[in-house]
């Protein structure tokens, strides 16, 4: 068997993955994860997970949809459950993106340093604790 087919019948072993979520099955184009933001209650830095633009695009939907309400609420609430599936999509093919990068550098032969590793557990780290928070 060779190293791929071994290395992906791991990857099956493991779960789950954010390629699965997003419906990935490239190693996708380049994310827009940036390294920024503020802090949560408890101190823990939240990272930026999407661009600005995207993040002020999904908000200018938001509020379009909740200005709406009055008028047509099941209408909303169905735009609601759309923008958050569009939304959790893109962040799943962000995350995805990321590793599909950190993958071809091991397939390759290459080392990911430990600055590169340890940056993108930070981002999942970010993200876990806030679809945690109450």
């Amino acid at each position: 068997m060779d190293d791929k087919l071994i290395k992906k019948d791991e990857r099956a072993r493991e779960g789950l993955t954010t390629a699965d979520l997003a419906g990935r099955t490239d190693a996708g184009g380049p994310g827009n994860v940036q390294v920024t933001g503020g802090q949560d209650v408890s101190g823990e830095e939240q990272l930026q997970l999407l661009s600005v633009n995207e993040a002020n695009n999904l908000r200018r939907r938001w509020d379009e949809i909740q200005v709406g309400f009055v008028d047509e609420p099941r209408r909303c609430v169905e735009q609601a459950d759309n923008l958050v599936a569009d939304t959790m999509k893109r962040l799943a093919e962000t995350f995805a993106d990321e590793r599909a990068k950190l993958e071809a550098q091991w397939d390759r032969g290459g080392d990911v340093s430990t600055e590169d590793l340890r940056l993108a557990l930070r981002r999942y780290r970010s993200f876990f604790n806030r679809l945690l928070s109450i």
